[in-house]
């Protein structure tokens, strides 16, 4: 029975012209849109200066589609008529189900159908294929080779980062092609007797050629491999997985031949040796040969067969991220009679943080905020010049938040053309307080006043932030809310130079279109032609616009310059996942095994203007970036010297530095392989819900002079702890200023003395019988009490750890400061304020002296023990101390259940003295 006679005319002419005409006024509404967008793209880059930057992008996507659309159409327009017979054989001119036949009439079309069916292939490739632009663009713009080459193919590093990159995208694009000339043949064969045979023994052909080009670029990849003890080329993988692949890709171009063949044989026999035989190879050279070598041979001798590719892994791993330029020196802090001089450190001393970011936060909020509509979404950590001496300051912009402004006033007038940006800036040092308990400002309140003559504030306005999302006008006949003066308000006029300038009344209407504004710049009487457009006022969006190749810290700080402007500076990488034999890591949601902060990008928060400054010029890939993009980049030596001044180690690199030198700072392969010498970043207290828990510590910025020197330097600093232990076994600085900034110094403790770690710190805190119950006294009075974090601060070889403590109200936001914690490995002190903590801390006696303040009216007040049954009294003391050592010594060794017995013995001891106290009074 005949559903659709094929000899019966189609009238489909009208139905095809109109498709055809719908599809063209589609493409044409599409690129009327993509138009309008590139041509708004093209004026903000231009605004910033870097419209070479746009166009060079553009140029290099349109190649790189172009090159691969073309490729593609030509390529696949060839090779379907190759699978196609030129002769017309026994054609089917219907498939058949049972006993009905559908017949297709097409088939008499399959020649013409090739091209157009190769331009849509070539099309969809082009626009995949041309996303890859940025690698074809560092290939082309690679620096030469440097030294470092790979220890197994003697490939040299720019190999990796740049050559194979594209020899990988290009073996994608082979296989991608391949694979649709065989869907294409494999449909031939379905209606023509005749291509069978010939069409599939070419696109078969095709495909085993394209798999042996990945075979053989495969042996790459396994230096790229992380296996569970190391990363890299392993001893199976070097002595029988290699020779596996080669003789994979030759099975696969044998049986790529035998295909080739078949096309004049045209029998199916031939198609299944060609399949076999690669299959065959790499079954037995690729999988179960590896297999026997790896438990027979490998395991039985697993250290000594991989120790030279340990070697390989520590050794790339460590430059990958720059940790083989650590400077490692030896540490033994003192553990008895643990004081310092505080003379000779003064310095130190007074700018250790006591406010803590959160607590300061708050308290922002409560009396800086002034209106509801600002906000200041982070706390910065700085360090600045005051008579002549560093100081180390808090800084906190005061934004403008968008979503805080009432629901009255949320029309387009307010949000586009008043409320533009934010207002000035809070200043204060880390360790001083007013006697109400607030910061001790130097810049405060709107107009931003400041204490000291050498900080200053000038341009206060910040119109591009952390919280500027909306694009605003500015320069418009509306004058823009500035700052409150108590019941009246303080407007102003933008005078920067940023922005898009609106200019004709067509580019009012396309940028006005592509903001979404169309229905309202062309009726507004506030924007005029002298009006700019701010677009991406984020700085983090405007940052990574500009340059989506690197990568960002995820903490931007703000910076009041010597000429009272306002900067940001954000810390940018370049990285890579094809370093060979280094160790990946997850940094955001990539995994990458090269990083380096080679770009300081600074943002002027009243233009907007934007610069990068190259300060890695050894890393090949910024070098690949600044040819590509010569207008973007600046040398380091450009910088302005009042912004030099605030470059500070990148905290987002520390993190992920010290996260691998926890491994990575052992360079003997069988320590390494015994995994005996494993550090964890130190753990600090915190409590969620109510229940107490612990996590790593954060990077904290302090002022502070190393061990043997006299220099006051701004150190990141993070402490190190045995894995599944917490006493100390070391600590890590990125320093800042100077020659010496980009440099990493590592201090090792013996491993045969037991550092208290600040766990055991806040341990030892929460075993203070007054200082306990005065906490939970607090606790249990409508409030609650915040423990800010825990510094540890190396004092020449005295560990000095210090925890301010916050009260905080139920009914108030705002922490107020309550206690100062001090502590060395053999004594504890706490008081109202940081000096009188210091100085009990200093005049402590006696291994394990506590010490409670001697006033403090809202502290815990000192209990002071009379004189009863000495003998008894001297008894319980002594066991109390002894208890209290065996708990330190049990937990530093991870005994856990153990250390819980003894303090329990040590809470029962203090319980019985305390019986004895009470009895004898």
């Amino acid at each position: 029975m005949s559903i659709l006679p094929y000899d019966k005319p189609f009238h489909t002419r009208p139905t095809r012209s109109f498709v055809i005409s719908l599809l063209i006024a589609i493409g044409l509404v599409v690129a009327a849109f993509q138009s309008i967008g590139l041509y708004v793209e093209s004026l903000w880059f231009g605004s910033l200066g870097f419209e070479s930057v746009f166009w060079y992008r553009i140029k290099a996507q349109s190649f790189t589609f172009l090159a691969f659309f073309v490729s593609s159409m030509l390529v696949l327009s060839i090779l379907f008529r190759l699978v196609t017979p030129s002769s017309g054989g026994a054609r089917r001119q219907f498939l058949e189900f049972g006993d009905q036949r559908i017949f297709l009439p097409v088939i008499g079309n399959l020649k013409n159908l090739a091209r157009p069916v190769a331009v849509l292939i070539g099309l969809f490739l082009g626009l995949a294929f041309s996303a890859d632009w940025t690698a074809f663009a560092l290939f082309f713009n690679r620096p030469a080779p440097t030294g470092v080459a790979d220890p197994i193919f003697g490939r040299p590093l720019s190999f990796f980062l740049f050559t194979l990159p594209v020899l990988e995208s290009i073996a994608t694009w082979l296989m991608a092609v391949s694979i649709a000339v065989l869907l294409a043949a494999v449909a031939l064969s379905v209606t023509d007797m005749t291509a069978r045979f010939h069409g599939v023994s070419v696109a078969l052909s095709l495909v085993l050629a394209a798999i042996a080009w990945q075979t053989f670029l495969d042996r790459y990849g396994l230096l790229l491999k992380d296996h569970s003890l190391f990363s890299g080329i392993s001893y199976v993988d070097d002595k029988i997985l290699v020779p596996g692949l080669w003789l994979t890709a030759a099975a696969l171009l044998a049986g790529s031949g035998i295909a080739a063949m078949n096309v004049a044989a045209g029998r199916i026999r031939n198609l299944i040796i060609a399949i076999a035989i690669p299959a065959v190879t790499y079954a037995g050279a690729g999988v179960i040969v590896p297999a026997y070598v790896t438990n027979f041979v490998v395991r039985p001798n697993e250290l000594v067969r991989e120790t030279p590719y340990i070697h390989n892994n520590i050794q790339f791993t460590r430059k990958a991220f720059g940790l083989d330029h650590v400077e490692e020196v030896p540490f033994e802090p003192r553990l008895t009679n643990a004081v310092f001089d505080p003379n000779a450190h003064k310095a130190v001393l007074d700018n250790i943080r006591l406010w803590d970011w959160r607590a300061l936060q708050d308290t922002l909020r409560q009396v800086q905020e002034i209106r509801t509509y600002y906000d200041f979404p982070d706390v910065d950590v700085d360090r600045y010049m005051v008579d002549g001496k560093p100081v180390e300051m808090m800084l906190a912009a005061r934004e403008f938040s968008l979503n805080k402004l009432p629901s009255g006033s949320r029309n387009w007038v307010n949000e586009r053309l008043i409320y533009t940006h934010g207002y000035g800036v809070t200043m204060n040092p880390v360790s001083q307080f007013t006697r109400e308990g607030l910061p001790q400002f130097v810049l405060s309140n709107m107009p931003v006043e400041s204490t000291r003559p050498e900080i200053q504030v000038k341009r206060p306005e910040i119109y591009f932030g952390e919280l500027t999302e909306s694009p605003v006008y500015v320069k418009t006949h509306q004058k823009e809310f500035n700052y409150s003066e108590g019941d009246a308000n303080n407007f102003t006029t933008y005078e920067g130079s940023g922005g898009i300038r609106m200019g004709s009344l067509l580019r009012r209407l396309l940028l006005a279109f592509q903001v979404g504004d169309l229905t309202k710049v062309p009726f507004s009487d506030d924007v005029t032609a002298d009006s700019a457009l701010l677009l991406r006022r984020n700085i983090m969006d405007r940052a990574s616009t500009l340059a989506p190749f690197l990568s960002f810290d995820t903490d931007p700080y703000l910076v009041v310059g010597e000429d009272g402007s306002l900067y940001w500076i954000i810390d940018a990488f370049t990285s890579s996942d094809q370093y060979p034999y280094s160790r990946h890591v997850t940094v955001g949601n990539q995994s990458v095994n090269y990083m380096r902060n080679s770009v300081k990008t600074v943002i002027d928060a009243y233009n907007g203007n934007v610069s990068f400054y190259v300060f890695d010029s050894s890393d090949p890939l910024i070098d690949a970036y600044q040819r590509m993009f010569p207008q973007l980049f600046r040398l380091a030596s450009s910088m302005p010297e009042f912004l030099r001044k605030h470059i500070r180690y990148p905290e987002f690199l520390f993190r992920v530095q010290a996260s691998l030198y926890t491994t990575y700072h052992v360079q003997n392969e069988q320590v390494f392989y015994n995994r005996e010498d494993v550090w964890t970043v130190a753990q600090q207290g915190r409590s969620q819900g109510g229940q107490p828990s612990s996590d790593a510590i954060d990077p904290f910025f302090i002022l502070m002079t190393f061990p043997g020197e006299s220099k006051l330097e701004f150190v990141s600093i993070l402490p190190f702890t045995p894995a599944n232990r917490n006493n100390l076994i070391g600590w890590i600085g990125g320093r800042s200023d100077g020659d010496a900034y980009g440099k990493l110094r590592a201090y090792h403790f013996p491993k045969t003395r037991f550092v208290d770690g600040p766990l055991q710190i806040e341990a030892r805190i929460d075993q203070d019988p007054q200082l306990s119950s005065q906490l939970t006294l607090w606790n249990q009075q409508g409030s609650k009490v915040i423990r800010g974090n825990l510094l540890v601060i190396p004092l020449d070889d005295t560990l000095l750890f210090a925890q301010p403590m916050y009260l905080q109200a139920e009914r108030s936001p705002m922490p107020e400061l309550r206690l100062v914690v001090l502590a060395t490995q053999d004594r504890l002190a706490y008081a109202t304020t940081f000096d009188e903590a210091l100085r009990l801390l200093l005049e402590g006696r006696g291994n394990g002296s506590i010490t409670a303040p001697s006033q403090a009216p809202s502290a815990p007040t000192p209990t002071t023990t009379t004189s009863g049954t000495p003998d008894s009294i001297r008894t319980l003391i002594e066991r109390a101390n002894q208890a209290f050592a065996d708990y330190r010594r049990l937990t530093a060794d991870g005994k856990l259940a153990e250390a819980g017995a003894k303090l329990e013995e040590l809470k029962r001891t203090i319980e019985e003295l305390n019986r004895v106290e009470v009895s004898r009074k």
